[in-house]
């Protein structure tokens, strides 16, 4: 398979993966009527990316919508609430061609989270990092920048939701 081919079907493959049907749950849709809605206030962002944090909330909070086991209410009506910060926002070189001219690079994400349980205080989990990350060709029309942003932000969501549904 030809390298661009290869880019093609990797790229493909992965917004197969992220612009599916939704989001995927492997929560049994049970959860407990005292613990089943959700304050999500919008990150911090500490990176130099404008927006990033209230990008990422609202990519969380339709996740969680998405996935119907959680309502997302204010935080004067919630059991729980998740809160924190997009902690890093990097752009890497990954490759280079046998000239050592770039030709791929990657965009690197995290956020830092706490969830607490509103009534009692209890921590949930506390910091924990969420990381994603998304790969883009500079010779490429199809990949951008933007394009492995919204991948590195579909990662972390999907594991932000991965956790909070299954494991609350």
């Amino acid at each position: 398979m030809n390298s661009l081919a290869w880019r093609g079907t990797a790229l493909l493959v992965a917004l197969l993966g992220v612009g599916g049907c939704g989001v995927y749950s492997t929560s049994s849709g049970r959860v407990d009527e005292s613990r089943s809605r959700i304050a999500i206030p919008y990150l911090d962002n500490i990176t130099a990316q404008p927006d990033l944090g209230v990008e990422l909330t609202e990519l969380i909070i339709r996740a969680v919508q998405d996935d119907n086991t959680l309502k997302v209410v204010g935080e004067e009506s919630a059991n729980g609430i998740l809160e924190g910060r997009v902690t890093r926002y990097n752009r890497r070189q990954v490759s280079t061609t046998n000239s050592l001219r770039v030709d791929e690079c990657q965009v690197q994400i995290a956020v830092e989270l706490t969830f607490v349980l509103r009534e009692t205080g209890e921590t949930v989990f506390s910091k924990r990092v969420f990381t994603g990350v998304g790969n883009y060709f500079l010779d490429d029309p199809e990949t951008t920048e933007a394009s492995a942003r919204s991948l590195a932000a579909a990662e972390i969501v999907r594991n932000i939701l991965g956790l909070i549904v299954e494991d609350w």
